[in-house]
């Protein structure tokens, strides 16, 4: 639980958009980035595609980091 996985889409440096694990939704930062942060928002699979890959690739190598230290 402890766990966040964050993507980020940026543009010319900015960041206009970004999916939080935590919220499990998309947010936008510039007003191009909100409105395609609903547009991706009201995509089921897009949603979906971005839990697996909380589970897929954070919880899968922290354990390795966690023996790496």
């Amino acid at each position: 639980k402890d766990i966040q996985y964050i993507y980020s889409t940026f543009y010319n440096k900015l960041e206009i958009a970004r999916f939080d694990s935590n919220l499990g939704k998309y947010v936008g930062y510039t007003e191009y980035g909100v409105k395609q942060a609903n547009y991706w928002n009201n995509i089921p699979s897009e949603i979906s595609r971005r839990k697996a890959q909380r589970e897929a690739y954070c919880l899968t190598t922290v354990g390795i980091d966690y023996q790496a230290a």
